[in-house]
């Protein structure tokens, strides 16, 4: 789940107030002996969208640890010992398809659908989104009251899919505040369900990492970096404005910069700023900016960014020339 930059992406690698333009002679393999970082498959627009490459590993953890609880509940059960967490792992099967049908439901009733003639920019979106990725039919798609709440995220029901859109996404009338930006989040969500995130077996499989803090947030920034990986190959130019939305929120997008977002990746320094990615189950908004800016590499789970990357030619380098920022 997903919970504006008004040059749509074009200043990429550009200096900003404060910073040193990159000379000539700074630039990657141009006198230097650095080499062009050349761009991941699957993390660029006409690629096919990659999972994160801890996503997988992450997910085997998590079914093993469900596994096992499953295993010792029912163990429990056949010794005699009922508590509340052997009740809870035995009934997780019912209670989350209740829950999923529960929600699908409550759209199908409260939300409004997107059609051609209903918010017919987001309908277009989704379904551009679901042919790119291969998909053979869109998900439904629903826009929800969003009362000044940014926000959007992808569920399924039975062999149904479906994606809601908090309507503060959206102008009055249905026209998109920011059509790249929305297209990039649509994008997003429509990712989740082609990476298989909202399959009721993938969700009973990763069951126990709701109850794993370290393991289970791992996981779910995994999952949240590969949607993004989708929504940059819907929308490239999308990813700043989607991050600065989610920063600033929709009035002041415009005035966010996204490299400054970006090099506090790797600039914010302490404890506590890592602490709360590792609790987090998206990853911080910096990181993730800075993730949406390097497409040489898989977005950082563990440890933050340790250079300013600044575009697939450049990086900006500090006072001495000698090589890149680093931290």
């Amino acid at each position: 789940m997903i919970s504006m930059y008004p040059d749509n992406g074009q200043n990429w690698g550009q200096s900003y107030p404060g910073h040193r333009p990159v000379s000539a002679q700074h630039q990657w393999g141009v006198g230097t002996g650095w080499n062009p970082p050349v761009p991941l498959p699957g993390l660029m627009p006409n690629d096919r969208p990659a999972r994160h490459s801890w996503e997988i590993p992450l997910l085997v953890v998590a079914i093993v640890l469900t596994v096992v609880a499953y295993v010792a509940a029912i163990a429990a059960l056949f010794l005699g010992v009922v508590s509340t967490w052997v009740l809870i792992v035995l009934v997780a099967p019912i209670l989350i398809a209740v829950g999923r049908g529960q929600l699908y439901g409550s759209q199908q009733v409260n939300g409004i659908k997107m059609t051609p003639t209903q918010f017919p920019d987001g309908y277009r979106m989704v379904a551009e989104a679901a042919a790119r990725f291969g998909m053979t039919e869109p998900p439904d798609a629903y826009v929800v009251l969003g009362n000044g709440r940014i926000n959007a995220f992808a569920s399924g029901h039975g062999f149904r899919r479906f994606v809601v859109v908090y309507s503060d996404l959206f102008e009055i009338g249905g026209e998109a505040r920011e059509p790249d930006a929305l297209a990039f989040i649509i994008g997003h969500e429509v990712g989740h369900i082609a990476a298989g995130h909202a399959s009721y077996w993938r969700q009973l499989g990763q069951f126990a990492a709701n109850y794993i803090p370290v393991v289970g947030s791992a996981l779910f920034r995994s999952m949240e970096y590969t949607a993004d990986n989708h929504g940059y190959c819907v929308r490239p130019q999308g990813a700043r404005g989607a991050m600065g939305v989610l920063g600033a929120g929709k009035y002041l997008v415009s005035i966010v910069g996204f490299d400054e977002l970006a090099d506090r990746a790797t600039t914010e320094r302490g404890f506590f700023p890592w602490f709360v990615n590792l609790l987090s189950g998206h990853p911080v908004l910096t990181w993730r900016a800075a993730a949406l800016r390097n497409r040489t590499r898989h977005g950082h789970l563990f440890v933050k960014p340790g250079q300013i990357y600044r575009d697939p030619q450049q990086l900006q380098y500090a006072a001495d020339p000698a090589g890149p920022v680093t931290r």
